[in-house]
């Protein structure tokens, strides 16, 4: 496995501390300067750049949507205090160029790292005892810190920091510390942390709050998904179908599900909770071994990002919010990687505050913030395991018993489809994600094999909310929320279901139309009956829809933007009386 530089030797940019009199140093812009002089490979790497073809890039503390926007971007941003990237174009590709930057990127602490690890033999079983990943870190940097001296620590002398001592045994036990500088010291540190604890050179890239998915596709660069920049090809490749196997092998093992070739393919989680799907060996994958990484963010796009994002309006999240309160079903249809997840799990601040709620997935990919939230996950069998399987069917026929307020279904595939609307007969309240790009689409995989939900049992669906992934009039590619429909019921004389379109998106304009408006049967016959709201004055719920548009408006234009937040101030709202 390689990381390939944009150079491959490091060009000598004089003693360290001596930077102001550095030709590129003195080009960089003040902010640049800071980071580079904190963080010494920031500036190694910023003498192997072309900056005669690149020009000086700009440093960015935080990414902003609009820099997606650039033509030829030239940016360093940080992903954590010791970790840098760096996008720029690439002439030979369409692709811009995503560079990690990272401790030791131009050290040769290779040997140094081999000698250490013979010297930590005596500390394994230290290791294995541990099976959290703090745990494993402080004793991980405890035995490092027992098998190399550091001159430097707490020493005035600068010419310290240069001492290196060449190894007199590689014996592990060898009583003689390693003396390190304090570069090479955090370089070995990092990647023995990087290595041992983390997901190896992926590491970097994991710790990226940016990246949505991270795609290695055999032999060659490994692809990113990038939230700013869209698809970009990273600095890591591999370059052997040997490299690539044995890396898999090693990740797999990492995760507690290691791949062979009689199970070549492995759906998994990574310890961050990222998805995982490993298909491992070359004959059954041509190119060689792959790999793809789903990751997750830690705090979900809230429903007030996702309106500014222009994935939908203020007043279809106002619509919404009003139908998950009163406990209507709604499924959240789409094609893959078009932000069902991501929406459904921005709508789950407008579930009740005080609601009890049961998710059930086969990955976890949902994050709901409510308190009252039992997380229930599939569990596969594999060779190695003994413990018998437990499906989605199982823990749905499990969660009707748990009395929940809503049932949370992470993707219906199958049989327990027909549970999940049985579910609904009986008066539960649920939500799921399904693969269908239309309405009459979702019906037909419904009410086939192998789901063969009963006809006359589809109407208990009250909602089906289509999210695409859609090319904007611009040319530029996004997510949007292309019709929210009302489901009618079935007329088993025609054979055929009712459905009413309440919003729909407009391709022309990207804009998002509103043809329910007075025309919204679950609102006037449904919703405006479970209010009190009497038959004549039906209609007057739609000014209720117009008042949460501009609440939800209103916390947009106050930076309440998080999803914490957003379901912190809602919460506060039904407990004051705001919101009946």
């Amino acid at each position: 496995m390689t990381t390939a530089t944009l150079r491959t030797q490091v060009v000598d940019h004089g003693h360290e501390g001596d930077l102001k009199n550095c030709p590129v140093f003195r080009m960089m812009p003040a902010d640049l300067r800071e980071k580079a002089e904190a963080f010494p490979p920031l500036m190694d790497y910023l003498h192997v750049m072309p900056v005669e073809e690149l020009g000086i890039p700009k440093y960015v503390p935080e990414l902003s949507r609009k820099m997606g926007d650039l033509k030829n971007p030239n940016i360093i941003y940080p992903v954590r205090d010791h970790l840098f990237v760096h996008i720029y174009p690439d002439a030979k590709d369409s692709r811009n160029v995503y560079a990690s930057i990272e401790p030791g990127m131009f050290d040769n602490v290779d040997e140094v790292i081999q000698d250490i690890e013979l010297r930590f033999l005596g500390f394994v079983h230290e290791l294995e005892a541990y099976k959290s990943v703090e745990e494993r870190r402080a004793i991980l940097l405890s035995s490092l810190d027992r098998v190399v001296e550091m001159p430097w620590q707490g020493k005035a002398h600068a010419s310290l920091c240069k001492v290196v001592l060449k190894l007199r045994s590689r014996l592990a036990g060898n009583n003689k510390k390693l003396v390190l500088t304090k570069k090479q010291y955090d370089a070995v540190r990092y990647r023995l942390e990087r290595d041992k604890i983390g997901m190896g050179v992926l590491e970097p890239l994991l710790q990226d709050s940016n990246i949505e998915d991270i795609s290695c596709s055999g032999l060659g660069f490994i692809f990113i998904e990038h939230k700013v920049f869209r698809s970009v090809k990273s600095n890591i490749s591999f370059h052997s179908m040997e490299e690539l196997d044995h890396f898999v092998v090693r990740m797999s093992e990492k995760i507690g599900r290691p791949v062979t070739f009689r199970e070549p393919v492995v759906d998994s989680t990574l310890p961050d909770g990222s998805r995982i799907n490993i298909v491992f060996g070359g004959d059954v994958s041509k190119r060689g071994s792959n790999f793809t990484i789903r990751k997750f963010a830690d705090d979900p796009m809230s429903i007030v990002q996702l309106v500014e994002f222009g994935s939908l309006s203020w007043q279809m999240a106002a619509y919404l919010f009003i139908m998950l309160q009163h406990g209507m079903n709604m499924f959240v249809a789409g094609e893959t990687a078009s932000g069902k997840t991501t929406l459904m799990n921005a709508l789950t601040t407008f579930i009740k505050p005080n609601a009890k709620i049961v998710s059930i997935e086969d990955t976890p990919e949902l994050q709901v913030p409510h308190p009252n939230w039992i997380r229930e996950v599939v569990r596969g069998t594999s060779k190695q395991s003994q413990a018998s399987s437990v499906t989605m069917f199982d823990l749905l026929k499990a969660a009707l018993r748990q009395r929940p307020n809503e049932i949370i279904i992470g993707e219906i595939r199958g049989e327990e489809g027909a549970i999940a609307f049985q579910a609904m007969q009986t008066g539960h309240s649920a939500m799921a994600t399904f693969h269908a790009s239309t309405v009459e689409r979702l019906i037909q995989r419904l009410t086939g094999d192998p789901i063969n939900v009963p006809k006359n049992y589809i109407d208990n669906l009250n909602l089906v909310v289509i999210q695409s992934a859609v090319q904007l009039p611009d040319g530029k590619q996004g997510r949007r929320t292309t019709s929210i429909s009302e489901i009618i019921g079935y007329d088993p004389v025609t054979q055929g279901f009712a459905y009413v379109e309440i919003f729909r998106w407009n391709p022309a304009t990207d804009t998002f139309e509103y043809p329910g408006y007075m025309n919204s049967p679950l609102l006037e016959e449904r919703i405006s009956l479970m209010r009190g709201i009497a038959p004549a004055q039906k209609r007057s719920i739609y000014e209720e829809v117009e008042r949460r548009a501009t609440i939800l408006e209103r916390l947009s234009q106050k930076g309440v933007r998080s999803f914490r937040d957003v379901y912190s101030i809602i919460a506060q709202a039904y407990r004051r009386g705001l919101i009946r």
